[in-house]
């Protein structure tokens, strides 16, 4: 258990014995200034003993290692859950802003066929706290090696399908607009295209951004890139996506990996031009990053700019992702645990991705 996994009437209760200002100050003081609570010098010396004691009050994350690449402009934490499961949170620092990549599950059930943490399966959601636990994390590690810079930007790209943990999601997004003071247009959720999960987004008071791995632009190709395509069709996708737009007023973003040969043609390109005028939708392209289990190559560089040309001709906003990590394993689709093999225990995997129980993974 996460100290944020409690909420503000938690620690009311907890510190019952203190003056009533005091669970305020300790909420405050966790989330605006990402400290622990028994650090906080205001706080009475008994106070902050019981605090550093309690196991309630106790971190739900143990970093066990942390790589960065060469210029130490990206940085992957390892953590471990009080379960023993571990996740992946990366931390890219640019010259104007910093943003985490967080997780919001321990493995991953869609099984998108290039993704390493798709290829190791599924065993839980995060809680609430786990998943703030990470974005305080990258808070306070801005501070240390940053100075002045403060964490700008979330994306919910990491591990699992945010989506499928919409309830753990949504209350985590509240805590991070609210009391962490990030604001909702600096915040991306990432789906493979869980419509019920859309149509929760379509009506959330917070105006997050929205990203669609999309990867294919007709159901044969995508079925076998992104198995849950056979669940969530592509035409049931869009109308999904037209009533997000009409609803937000808000630009979808598609995600895109180019996979050499697979999805990189002149058709393909073409399809995926259709499905965007409609929804005036932005592209972002992905070269394809390597993982154990999928064999195939991403696309060479010039096929990824010639693909990109052809859809700014069309009018298509499209950009190409920046791929950051790659030496460490943190770039996007390589997020596995790289200490998962040593972890015991059942991991539900998904190699017909039609038969998943979204009743038992969805909220």
């Amino acid at each position: 258990m996460s100290l944020y996994d409690l909420e503000i009437a938690d620690w009311q209760k907890l510190l019952d014995n203190q003056p009533s200002f005091r669970s305020n100050q300790i909420w405050k003081a966790i989330h605006e200034q990402a400290i622990r609570p028994e650090t906080l010098t205001s706080l009475p010396k008994p106070l902050r003993e019981k605090l550093a004691s309690t196991p309630e009050f106790g971190s739900g994350l143990k970093l066990l290692h942390l790589s960065s690449d060469n210029q130490h402009l990206t940085e992957k934490a390892l953590f471990e859950l009080d379960d023993h499961r571990v996740i992946e949170t990366v931390l890219m620092h640019y010259p104007n802003r910093s943003t985490v990549c967080v997780s919001s599950q321990a493995g991953c059930a869609m099984n998108c066929s290039f993704c390493a943490t798709g290829q190791q399966g599924f065993f839980r959601h995060l809680s609430v706290g786990e998943i703030l636990e990470q974005v305080i994390w990258a808070i306070a590690r801005t501070r240390t090696t940053r100075g002045k810079k403060r964490l700008s930007n979330i994306v919910f790209m990491g591990m699992g399908e945010p989506l499928a943990n919409s309830r753990n999601l949504f209350r985590a997004l509240k805590r991070i607009n609210e009391n962490i003071g990030i604001g909702a247009r600096h915040i991306t959720i990432s789906t493979i295209g869980i419509i019920p999960g859309i149509k929760l987004i379509s009506n959330l008071d917070m105006q997050v951004n929205l990203a669609v791995s999309l990867h294919a632009a007709n159901n044969q190709k995508r079925s076998s890139i992104v198995p849950i395509n056979n669940r969530y069709p592509i035409e049931q996708l869009m109308d999904s996506l037209k009533v997000y737009t009409e609803t937000t007023n808000r630009r979808i973003s598609f995600e895109w990996a180019m996979i050499d040969g697979l999805n990189d043609t002149d058709d393909d390109v073409r399809e995926l031009i259709a499905l965007c005028i409609p929804l005036q939708a932005h592209v972002n392209l992905i070269p394809l990053n390597p993982t154990p289990g999928w064999p195939t190559k991403g696309s060479p560089m010039n096929r990824v700019t010639t693909f990109a040309g052809i859809l700014d001709n069309a009018g298509i906003a499209v950009s190409i992702r920046d791929n950051r990590g790659t030496n460490i394993d943190a770039a996007c689709g390589q997020l596995a645990g790289t200490l998962a093999d040593r972890i015991s225990g059942e991991k539900f995997s998904a190699d017909d991705s039609a038969k998943i129980d979204l009743g038992a993974l969805l909220d």
